[in-house]
């Protein structure tokens, strides 16, 4: 059973800007799709919403919030929804939720965009406490060689 954080960050950490993701790689989209697939996925109320396709098709989709949103499970705080799983598990955004889930996650994956984004009303991937988590090797994503992918596991 894996308990994963998964990002794709740019350059200069960042993870999104007004609520979206500045960039567009197939790639990367592919990668997490596999990953996810048949897990249960676990994000804010922010990421819920800037979703263009919800819930995500075949996982299971938790929100974390303290309102309700209608067709999705909702919890109004991690340790609650995480309760209720089994199987593996991925934390898909956004900030806050990543700095909270790095108490629980074994895993980190991230992809690492060439991108280097405006730092205006940007939101940048927490730090990774070097103490917790040991680095893997940066590696260039198999489809698209633009792309690294660098795998932290818990110490």
């Amino acid at each position: 059973m894996t308990r994963g954080i998964i990002a794709a960050v740019s350059a200069d950490g960042v993870i999104g800007v007004g609520n979206t993701i500045p960039w567009h790689y197939p790639a990367d989209l592919k990668r997490f799709k596999r990953l996810t697939a048949g897990a249960t996925v676990i994000m804010g109320r922010r990421t819920w919403e800037s979703l263009p396709r919800k819930p995500l098709p075949k996982r299971r989709n938790i929100v974390i919030t303290r309102s309700r949103i209608d067709g999705v499970e909702c919890f109004a705080g991690l340790a609650d929804a995480l309760a209720t799983c089994s199987g593996d598990v991925w934390f898909i955004g956004g900030a806050r939720l990543y700095e909270e889930a790095m108490q629980y996650a074994d895993v980190i994956d991230l992809t690492y965009v060439p991108d280097r984004v405006p730092a205006q009303g940007a939101v940048c991937f927490p730090e990774i406490d070097a103490q917790r988590f040991e680095a893997g090797p940066r590696q260039p994503v198999e489809d698209d060689p633009r792309l690294e992918n660098q795998v932290f596991r818990r110490r």
